[in-house]
């Protein structure tokens, strides 16, 4: 069996190689197509770097919009002429399905697309724009398959890749403690995203929620897992925080080390303070208790804000259906709000970990890894064609 697979970012090129390998697992397979380390690792070579098409907002796309719409063209002819038995594009829409748009103009070639829209947040529009180019989608959450089969697609729901990862031990934890002097000590992590405009944007408003927290919580430690593009300004913005925190970053040590650090701290941490996003998965994994904040621009809040179809953006609470963890939005992302809410979850962690065990239940934690069920998913609806196009291949056929 031939796939032609795409992904554009680093979280598409870890979803690929998952399922790459769950593939594996089951059937005959040659790869071709654009991934990452990740994915090559599995046994494709990309036919370009997939960086090239990790951009994200106009100021940033349109210097390579020409670029980009070349690799367009240049990835459906490609896709056309190996006639894969399956295309499957992983997230990164702006790309994957302008491509997947392309083949479906001249082919019947079979589309899968890896992680739904979120449709049931804002723009339902989409679902029905998709449809026309995308036959199945691999959804993460339990509650998306609803929206992608009334729109005209097949949808599966796969479980999310949150349950799959390796966790760090008690041990590991205690180590983290004391080593960095945190034995005995509340600790609170602070993630205030990994993006500069929102790192800009919330740590002003984290730092002075922590500092009515400390007002009476003097005894509290902070600590601000980071990544590499925004580090030195984390470091920047926190110098007149209240209490300075230790700052991971896997600057200057391997990636192995800052990864298992990371872990260490996650399940290491009393309760945290977040941006809005998969981190909240990732906490729940780790049975960390939360507060998640964020904010945006006055134009995008407004324009946001009257698109949104749900009451809360927090995927723990989405996923549960429940309201336990306590979320700061646009206008309601205020310092004072924040800190009160935080000091309360400290002081009474327990509301949540009902909810969060049961989000990580309903992603899939105890089942099948997501990677081999997406595998699973596209097999069921793949029928492997002739490397002339001619069609199913059988005992007849090659007898013939």
């Amino acid at each position: 069996m031939r796939v032609f697979l795409i992904a554009g970012e680093a979280s598409g090129d870890k979803l690929g190689a998952a399922l790459m390998a769950g593939l594996k697992s089951l059937s005959e397979v040659e790869f071709m197509g654009v991934g990452g380390p990740l994915m090559e690792a599995e046994g494709m070579t990309s036919r370009f770097p997939m960086d090239e098409l990790s951009v994200m907002g106009i100021a940033e796309i349109l210097p390579k919009y020409q670029h980009l719409k070349r690799r367009i063209e240049e990835t459906a002819e490609a896709v056309l002429k190996v006639n894969p038995d399956v295309l499957i594009t992983i997230d990164s829409p702006d790309f994957c399905l302008r491509v997947a748009k392309k083949v479906k103009a001249k082919s019947s070639i079979r589309t899968v697309h890896y992680v739904a829209p979120t449709v049931w947040a804002w723009r339902s529009g989409r679902a029905v724009k998709m449809a026309r180019v995308i036959d199945q989608v691999l959804a993460l959450f339990p509650f998306e398959p609803p929206y992608m089969q009334a729109a005209g697609m097949e949808c599966d729901f796969v479980g999310h890749p949150v349950v799959a990862e390796s966790l760090a031990t008690p041990d590991q934890a205690h180590a983290f403690r004391v080593k960095n002097g945190f034995e005995n000590k509340p600790l609170l992590m602070v993630l205030p995203g990994s993006r500069r405009g929102e790192v800009s944007r919330l740590a002003p408003i984290f730092g002075e929620a922590l500092r009515a927290i400390v007002a009476k919580r003097p005894e509290v430690n902070v600590v601000i897992p980071t990544t590499g593009n925004v580090t030195n300004l984390v470091r920047e913005q926190v110098k007149n925080w209240p209490v300075q925190p230790l700052i991971l970053s896997p600057i200057n040590q391997g990636k192995d080390a800052y990864l298992a650090e990371k872990a260490a701290c996650f399940a290491a941490a009393d309760a945290a303070l977040a941006a809005s996003g998969t981190v909240s998965l990732e906490l729940a994994a780790n049975d960390t208790p939360m507060v998640i904040a964020y904010d945006m621009n006055w134009l995008s809040r407004q324009i946001i804000s009257r698109m949104l179809k749900v009451d809360t953006v927090t995927l723990v609470n989405l996923v549960s259906d429940t309201r336990a963890i306590p979320e700061f939005i646009g206008s309601d992302c205020k310092p004072d709000r924040i800190a009160a809410a935080m000091l309360q979850v400290m002081e009474n962690p327990g509301d949540q970990r009902a909810a969060m065990r049961l989000t990580m239940k309903r992603l899939g934690k105890g089942g099948a890894a997501p990677g081999l069920r997406a595998a699973r998913a596209v097999l069921r609806g793949v029928k492997p064609v002739n490397s002339d196009g001619s069609g199913p291949e059988t005992d007849e056929s090659r007898e013939s």
